[in-house]
């Protein structure tokens, strides 16, 4: 058997050394621009589905294919495991506290380019077995110029600074609850990138909704959102690896980002006004309901279309393993298109985040802490946490982590972060995970 696999070894071997003499005999060696261009995939790309590098597996005259994973092993206890709390109209409701060890989120790509250097590709295979969900996306790209790429596919429409392709670089697994509270979801969608002055980056883009998962396409409107950010690297030009939270890298010059994103769609419910749960989960109001869930702002009426709208500034630093992050965030829903009359016609939720981390061992041992706060219109929401990560072979893509979290009124339930809505406790949590 040994001898069989050494031997087939040497066959693929030698097919791989003839395919590549052959390439050069032909005269169709790339250039070293071209070669450059081989990897470029990962600058320019938006949204969570960013890959790694991972393995190049095929490198011929007519493209290139990598493939790389990501992984995450999860405790999570959310205290107290019961508890009653009271939305803004007074109706009473209890939370379901997690307890729970589970292979959380897996998700593997293939990336590269086909047939010219600045034709790029990412198809990702994604699944959160937490939410028993699994997915196929991916999206193609073309680089025109340094100043403008053009990208379609699953992405979303922005409007906060962790949507930006930063993850899984966040010191946690997961969002910080102010975070997940405001910002959209991924959809299909058509996206510009650039760089048209040296140091300053956009993003504009167009899509179908908020959030299309679990949504079928015969249930959208004729309404498409649309978003933008920018954002200015002026003292470095970059932010270290897609933008990551926290300071691995140890920048011994000061690297700075400043940032302001928007996002808006007019959403709907997609069912019918006559079923109590609404298809539509995106949008939170401050007291924990959904804000399309039948009574959520009066007794029984029930809201069929919103405008959602939000806008947000963010600002961080790192400097010699210190790394420094703040958001504040500003939401509006408005415009209600509803089955009875409504109390108020608006709805602002202003809220922020602060992070703050740095590394008693270098590269090995890091320590963060950080706060969210959610100035609601019915109710206000705080958390305050402490956390530490642990790389244990000297690289970002390989670490442990725990964390303790301190919540008062989440607004937020979601099966796959940190929060459950209602919780005024404590939640702990520790991962493993590894990328590559």
């Amino acid at each position: 058997m040994k001898q069989l696999l050494r031997l087939i070894s040497s066959c693929l071997l030698f097919c791989l050394a003839t395919s590549s003499l052959q390439a050069q005999e032909n005269d169709t060696l790339l250039t070293s621009h071209q070669l450059d261009s081989m990897h470029s995939y990962n600058v320019d790309y938006w949204g969570a589905i960013t890959p790694g590098r991972g393995f190049q597996v095929v490198k011929t005259e007519y493209g290139t294919l990598n493939i790389s994973g990501y992984m995450l092993f999860r405790y999570l206890n959310q205290l107290p495991a019961t508890q009653t709390y009271y939305d803004h109209l007074g109706n009473q409701k209890e939370t379901d506290g997690r307890n729970d060890i589970i292979w959380h989120r897996v998700q593997a790509f293939m990336t590269g380019w086909i047939y010219v250097p600045k034709l790029n590709y990412n198809i990702t295979f994604w699944t959160v077995n937490a939410t028993n969900q699994v997915a196929i996306a991916g999206n193609m790209s073309y680089r025109f110029h340094k100043y403008f790429n053009l990208s379609a596919g699953i992405n979303s429409l922005g409007g906060t600074r962790s949507l930006q392709g930063s993850h899984p670089y966040w010191l946690g697994s997961d969002r910080v609850m102010a975070d997940e509270y405001f910002r959209t979801g991924f959809t299909s969608a058509i996206w510009a990138t650039g760089e048209p002055i040296n140091t300053l980056h956009y993003f504009v883009t167009i899509g179908q909704n908020l959030s299309e998962l679990g949504i079928a396409a015969g249930k959208f409107n004729r309404k498409l959102g649309y978003g933008a950010s920018l954002y200015w690297l002026p003292t470095t030009d970059e932010f270290g690896p897609r933008g990551a939270y926290g300071d691995w890298e140890y920048h011994k010059k000061l690297a700075t980002r400043f940032g302001s994103s928007f996002a808006h769609h007019r959403e709907d419910r997609y069912n019918d006004l006559s079923q109590n749960s609404p298809d539509n989960t995106s949008i939170r109001i401050s007291d924990g309901n959904l804000l399309f869930l039948s009574g959520a702002l009066a007794p029984d009426v029930t809201i069929q279309e919103a405008n959602y709208t939000l806008w947000s500034m963010d600002a961080g630093l790192k400097y010699k393993g210190l790394f420094l992050q703040a958001e504040y965030y500003r939401r509006t829903l408005d415009k209600f298109n509803a089955d009875g009359p409504l109390p108020q016609h608006s709805i602002f939720d202003d809220g922020f985040m602060i992070q703050l981390a740095g590394f008693p061992i270098k590269k090995r041992l890091e320590v963060y802490c950080a706060t969210s706060q959610i100035f609601g219109s019915f109710k206000n929401s705080n958390e305050y946490l402490l956390g530490l990560n642990v790389y244990p072979f000297k690289t970002r893509n390989v670490r442990l982590n725990c964390q303790v979290i301190f919540v008062e009124a989440s607004p937020v339930s979601s099966v796959f972060g940190y929060y459950t809505g209602g919780q005024s406790g404590t939640t702990l949590s520790a991962f493993a995970s590894i990328l590559f």
